[in-house]
């Protein structure tokens, strides 16, 4: 759920203006800038979600790009105009919220999270009931937008400047994940990173590197449920 221009306009007169603009934020990962970024964070998630079972699901699937081009099934969002779009990609779609999914425990090998987490009212009740959901070998993959990179900085700055839409978000620093994910009896396994460029100064491009690079501005985090019982 990145993005830049197009992004940047939504939010400020409509409160449900990404379910009333979906197409056109969808168009956005098929200009310059939103091409390059869809294809360095499908290298970042790609390899965290190789080897999990199916079926997968996203939580805040949105339009459904990336969970067609990553394999993911089954998708539920809020917004009933972004899933008509994920429905055309093939998706398997439910309105629903991330803290209340409406499937039985033990349902899926992978639950994906790309940015919508900072969007969720209750993240830490969205990554319990993902972890109902998990069958016992599964995993959550978590796609970031961190608090300290360079795109968690600029859509702040947004937020700041008045923009409704990204005034609704939590970016979330290094420290409140590690918090969270205790919680919630998660522990990290692996991390890949990307977006190692600000979206002011255009569509640099590059790969995802393996690892957490706190000079990133896009965060992919493969958790595994911990051994012990959250509290």
């Amino acid at each position: 759920m990145t993005g830049a221009s197009a992004r940047e306009s939504l939010g400020h007169d409509e409160p449900d203006a990404f379910d009333r603009q979906a197409a056109r934020y969808d168009a956005w990962y098929d200009a310059p800038l939103g091409s390059v970024a869809f294809r360095e964070e499908q290298d970042a998630l790609r390899p965290l979600l190789a080897g999990l079972s199916y079926p997968r699901l996203e939580v805040g699937v949105g339009s459904g790009r990336f969970a067609a081009a990553l394999d993911v099934a089954v998708g539920i969002d809020p917004a009933p105009a972004a899933l008509a779009l994920a429905a055309r990609r093939g998706i398997r779609v439910a309105v629903a919220q991330g803290e209340r999914l409406p499937f039985p425990e033990a349902t899926f090998g992978g639950v994906l999270f790309l940015t919508a987490l900072c969007f969720v009212g209750n993240p830490l009740a969205a990554l319990l009931e993902a972890r109902r959901v998990l069958r016992p070998e599964g995993r959550i993959v978590l796609g970031l937008l961190p608090s300290e990179g360079p795109w968690g900085q600029h859509y702040r700055a947004l937020a700041a400047a008045g923009n409704a839409y990204y005034q609704r978000a939590h970016f979330f620093t290094r420290a409140e994940l590690a918090s969270l994910f205790a919680a919630a009896g998660l522990r990290p396994v692996r991390a890949r990173s990307a977006l190692f460029w600000p979206p002011a100064g255009g569509p640099v491009g590059g790969t995802a590197r393996e690892g957490d690079d706190l000079a990133a501005g896009f965060s992919a985090l493969l958790l595994g449920v911990a051994r012990t019982t959250p509290v």
